[in-house]
């Protein structure tokens, strides 16, 4: 690997680390595909095909899951994420591009589809392993400082790490798609304030993911500002089996200025929003459920 190509990667992971602090984590389609500026270069993080290799390097530079795609792609045993071929052969140019990335140890991107047109970064990855039989390839998450470390040419392979690391990223793959489903079913607004601000809403849980029914459903979720998330959490905010909303007697009873008065006051007895989809709005059973533990709050 030359020092123009470990330039190139160190760019791209320090770009994605900008567009993360904007957008958070999963990040737009367009904006993979528009990608950045690099010495008068344009360097694109995606293409059409899921192993892609930009025109200024001679290996990949990212990986992707496409939402729904013709790959089923998926953790194995001891943690690693299973990639798989572009095909059948063995010999496709992706593959033995790929196979040279894994000889090499070169650190690549992975796009985790969570829904069409967004994506989970994660990186840096490495390719780990090649199973022919199975036409997949072996993939494990490091650390960011595991980039710099090989570039100066220091060699520094944990298994047992990288398989802790990429064990947290399944989780984060479950909580992200929990969210962009939630919030995408509600049209990306609070379902109690229509508060329409992204960067602001959460997907909360009706039951708990902590319990055994918690489960990460759009059925078993509510697209909340970060305020009335809180508040639902803490049973200061319950929601009958109808859709109505209810605020605790003796938050009712303060008087704490024009924030608890618009905030929450205001929402008492009023009807959430509710998805379009019937399939998508909150499950009667489990709002009951919920709402018989803010009962017992009050």
């Amino acid at each position: 690997m030359n020092g123009s190509d470990q330039i190139i990667r160190m760019a791209t992971f320090n770009w994605l680390n900008e567009q993360i602090s904007i957008h958070g984590d999963v990040l737009p389609r367009k904006l993979l595909e528009n990608g950045f500026e690099f010495k008068n270069h344009h360097i694109h993080l995606v293409s059409l095909q899921g192993i892609f290799t930009p025109k200024l390097l001679d290996l990949p530079l990212s990986i992707t899951t496409a939402p729904k795609g013709p790959y089923e792609d998926s953790f194995n045993s001891e943690g690693f994420l299973l990639y798989k071929y572009r095909g059948t052969d063995q010999q496709q140019g992706d593959n033995v591009r790929l196979r040279k990335a894994m000889e090499k140890a070169v650190p690549l991107v992975y796009f985790h589809g969570i829904l069409p047109g967004k994506y989970l970064a994660v990186y840096p990855v490495y390719i780990i392993g090649d199973d022919p039989v199975n036409l997949t390839f072996k993939v494990a998450v490091d650390e960011l400082t595991s980039v710099e470390k090989h570039f100066a040419g220091v060699k520094e392979e944990d298994s047992s790490r990288r398989a802790y690391i990429t064990a947290t990223i399944c989780t984060r793959l479950h909580q992200r798609s929990f969210r962009e489903r939630v919030l995408a079913a509600y049209r990306s607004q609070c379902a109690l304030c229509r508060l329409r601000h992204i960067e602001l809403l959460d997907a909360a849980h009706i039951i708990p993911d902590t319990e055994p029914e918690g489960k990460p459903t759009v059925d078993n979720g509510l697209s909340l500002c970060k305020l009335h998330h809180a508040a639902f959490d803490r049973f200061i905010i319950g929601v009958t089996p109808d859709y109505i909303i209810e605020i605790r007697q003796d938050v009712l009873d303060e008087d704490d200025g024009p924030m608890l008065t618009h905030g929450l006051k205001e929402l008492h007895k009023t009807r959430m929003i509710l998805p379009r989809q019937n399939n998508l709005k909150p499950n009667r059973e489990y709002l009951d459920w919920r709402y018989e533990r803010f009962k017992k709050a009050l």
